[in-house]
């Protein structure tokens, strides 16, 4: 592990070294994928503009829904945004060899190789959103509170990853399944709002089939005193265990299946 981690920091390093070089690119990127996330604020604003609250949730709860939901998928646009390649021309074109070539864990040296900036854009916007609902919420943050916050935040992350594996490693089998994972990554919207104002049916994948209701709504919500602890923090940790298994046995399926380009 220490290996690994080591591995991982020297990659950083090269990646952010490059960045560097291109910085205008990079603020210019964050610039406006922070303007992108804005415009889904404003998109709640002209909701409450015209009513009070929805489906008994205030403005600002819901602000903090969609500000917490932020943080988690921020995070993991950062560091497995190379996933989406592995869905598109890496198993197509063949470039999946030279993971395997080398004595390190192919799934690490994939995770390794894109370190995505603009996903800061979606942390610093879920930062703002949490910390300014929060406030006019008058919510005590407590230590406990805040810790729980973190570890939620961390493992919410994992059942990105582990959604965006699975759907990925299809491309073993199909070669291309861009498309796959793209439509799959939109239902993670429904995520930034209640639950309660969703059909039994979208609540119902979100929660049980694609468990997207965990990276935001169910850990929010229970900040927030409208879910249990069982539902918002201990189901999330669990959900995550469970996802990342499981889009790791997809992963590990899909690997023995693969071919390389021209045979």
């Amino acid at each position: 592990m220490k290996r690994y981690f080591k591995l991982y920091i020297q990659f950083l390093k090269q990646y952010v070294k490059s960045l560097m070089e291109y910085r205008i690119d990079f603020v210019l990127g964050l610039i406006g994928f922070i303007f992108v996330q804005l415009t889904g604020v404003v998109f709640i604003q002209l909701i409450f503009n015209n009513i009070p609250s929805l489906a008994g949730w205030s403005f600002y709860e819901i602000l903090f829904i969609y500000g917490f939901a932020q943080i988690p998928r921020g995070i993991d646009h950062v560091l497995t945004d190379n996933l989406w390649m592995l869905s598109g021309n890496i198993i197509v074109q063949g470039n999946f060899d030279r993971y395997l070539i080398r004595p390190l864990n192919p799934l690490f040296q994939l995770i390794a190789e894109r370190f995505q900036p603009d996903g800061f854009g979606e942390i610093i916007i879920g930062v703002i959103l949490v910390v300014t609902s929060y406030s006019k919420l008058n919510i005590k943050l407590t230590f406990l509170n805040l810790l729980l916050m973190i570890i939620v935040i961390i493992f919410a992350s994992f059942i990105y990853t582990a959604i965006k594996l699975a759907v990925a490693s299809i491309a073993f089998w199909v070669k291309f399944a861009q498309s796959y994972l793209f439509m799959t990554y939109q239902l993670s919207s429904f995520a930034k709002y209640p639950m309660g104002i969703y059909p039994k049916v979208i609540s119902g994948i979100l929660t049980f089939i694609i468990p997207f209701a965990f990276t935001g709504y169910f850990p929010g919500a229970y900040f927030l005193g409208k879910v249990s602890f069982f539902y918002g923090i201990i189901l999330t940790l669990l959900i995550s265990v469970i996802s990342i298994f499981i889009a790791y046995f997809i992963w590990l399926k899909g690997m023995k299946r693969y071919e390389s380009s021209g045979s």
